[in-house]
């Protein structure tokens, strides 16, 4: 698994990989361009003002949607990342900080009406990833979502299949969601598959 200096150092090709990854309908990216339009469409059309993006990168989704008049808070563990998104977001209230290490104290005195993270919360293990979404449940206002797109499966037996199928590229560093395993924490949350590797998880407030 990459730590924040390799992040640093692929921010500058990094949404050019992705593209070519998904293009190609290969692990890990494959059905990424369809997971973060969905969410895009889905927050503007809904009654969202301030969505909170956690481990945004290079700003792809929190750009399209800043460009649509709302307002943006995010963390990222990457400085290379967050200038880049700051460059593209000026008014955006981004800061630097590794989501292991909990959120930055000028994100947890609000409350947002979207919380999304997108191929970012793998690097969390397993109760990382459940005491982390509970906590931002208490960040969610009334009728509020988090989103969660990223390389995900519906079972375990579908995870061994991927890993199985992508071989020397299978990062076991990286701890993926199986929904059947992350409902039993959270038995409201949807899954849908976009890809063999790739599902987007929404859990409402």
């Amino acid at each position: 698994m990459l730590d924040n200096k390799g992040f640093d150092l692929w921010a500058g090709t990094y949404d050019q990989t992705v593209e070519e990854t998904d293009d190609e309908k290969s692990y890990p990216f494959a059905g990424y361009k369809e997971i973060i339009n969905e969410i895009y469409k889905r927050i503007l059309n809904s009654k969202v003002h301030r969505v909170l993006d956690l481990g945004f990168g290079t700003g792809r989704l929190a750009k399209a949607l800043y460009d649509q008049g709302l307002e943006i808070f995010g963390q990222d563990f990457s400085e290379e990342m967050l200038k880049l998104a700051k460059e593209k977001m000026p008014k955006g209230n981004l800061y630097l900080g590794n989501l292991a290490d909990g959120l930055a104290s000028d994100l947890i005195d609000k409350k947002y009406d979207a919380i999304v993270g997108t191929y970012s919360l793998h690097h969390l293990d397993d109760k990382e990833k459940v005491v982390l979404i509970k906590f931002l449940l208490t960040l969610l206002n009334d009728g509020g979502k988090i989103y969660i797109g990223d390389v995900t499966f519906e079972s375990r037996r579908d995870l061994d299949a991927c890993k199985r199928e992508a071989e020397k590229y299978w990062d076991d560093d990286e701890i993926y969601f199986v929904y059947d395993e992350i409902k039993k924490s959270f038995p409201d949350i949807n899954f849908e598959k976009f890809s063999f590797c790739a599902g987007l998880l929404t859990l409402a407030k």
